[in-house]
């Protein structure tokens, strides 16, 4: 299943169902096949995403931090860290981009942001 937003005031935004549900689920609203986002919970959803990637952002250094510390233990004549980003790999903070944008955007003009209709 793919989740496509809409709004008057942006352009659609589709995500695969993975994604979407996430995203759904981190601004509690219900991941059902049809919804709606109202402009006065749209401040409170960027609220909710923003912190959500700030716990992921925490939750990949202190991961680093660790993996980097035994690392060092097990080999410590070895200075370059060997954790970093898997290349591919798309975190958080770049999927919700473009859809704290369109809420801003919805906001801005008092417009809905819907999905499944």
């Amino acid at each position: 299943m793919l989740y496509k937003f809409k709004s008057k005031a942006t352009a659609d935004i589709i995500m695969l169902e993975p994604h979407g549900k996430h995203i759904l689920q981190l601004i509690s609203k219900d991941p059902g096949a049809k919804g709606i986002i109202m402009p006065s919970e749209m401040m409170a959803a960027i609220d909710a995403l923003h912190a959500a990637v700030a716990r992921e952002e925490l939750a990949i250094k202190a991961a680093q931090d660790a993996a980097n510390q035994t690392t060092h233990a097990n080999a410590p004549e070895d200075p370059t860290p060997h954790v970093s980003d898997t290349p591919g790999t798309i975190r958080l903070k770049q999927r919700v981009v473009p859809f704290v944008d369109m809420l801003r955007r919805a906001h801005a003009q008092d417009k809905e942001v819907v999905w499944g209709v």
